[in-house]
């Protein structure tokens, strides 16, 4: 049986099991349960009603939350040479090609987000397998494939973040910090949902949201009302 401290067991209390919150009670609620010393990321896990093994039910997009993520993400560039200086202008931490292709290659993964030109995508297609178990692979339906990469990092570095539906049919995004206030957190929360309900497919059957727990690193999950989501 596992060891469990008595700061997690006080912290455990805190949250009924039997209990299904409000998205206002839970963003509230997420902000005692935390006791590291640092600023916790909190996270949303939305179960959806799909089959991700089918095309058009792999559920992905992207969502502008209105208070960013609380984290300053790394952006990586890959371009041709004439798009360098607009990516370095835009704050692309790092930009280039063929140097970083190796260092991928080689196990460097140091980013939190890659930008890539279109022309430069079938040099970066061997990464894929490097590149896809962590969701960095560049995709035009997420925006980070376009020649217009200064708007693309302006995007990212703005608080605009990916979401993907797991091989199970579960979204799990970092919608903020635990320094933000419970109001930052609900409406955070409450973007990417909409966002989600949003890229419906319209050959999922049944109810779409099925549920949806709010956590911060560490911390016990919250059960979130997912029927106040179904439209």
């Amino acid at each position: 049986m596992a060891f469990i401290s008595k700061k997690r067991k006080v912290v455990n209390a805190k949250v009924d099991a039997n209990k299904v919150y409000s998205l206002k009670d839970a963003s509230a609620l997420v902000k005692s349960l935390t006791t590291c010393k640092f600023d916790a990321s909190v996270d949303l896990h939305v179960r959806l009603g799909v089959d991700p093994k089918k095309a058009d039910q792999a559920i992905r997009g992207t969502v502008n939350l209105p208070h960013g993520t609380g984290k300053t993400k790394r952006v990586l560039v890959l371009c041709t040479p004439d798009k360098e200086a607009e990516a370095k202008a835009a704050g692309a931490d790092f930009v280039g090609l063929d140097e970083f292709v190796a260092k991928i290659e080689g196990g460097w993964v140091d980013i939190d987000v890659i930008i890539a030109t279109p022309a430069v995508m079938p040099k970066i297609g061997r990464l894929g397998k490097v590149l896809g178990p962590r969701n960095l692979m560049p995709n035009p339906k997420t925006g980070t494939v376009t020649n217009d990469v200064a708007n693309a990092i302006n995007d990212v570095k703005g608080g605009k973040i990916a979401f993907k539906v797991d091989k199970v049919g579960i979204i799990h995004a970092s919608i903020g910090r635990i320094s933000f206030s419970p109001e930052k957190i609900a409406e955070n929360s409450q973007e990417l949902i909409n966002a989600i309900l949003r890229a419906k497919p319209a050959t999922a059957k049944g109810t779409y949201v099925r549920g949806v727990s709010m956590a911060s690193s560490m911390s016990p999950g919250i059960t979130v009302d997912a029927k106040a989501f179904i439209h």
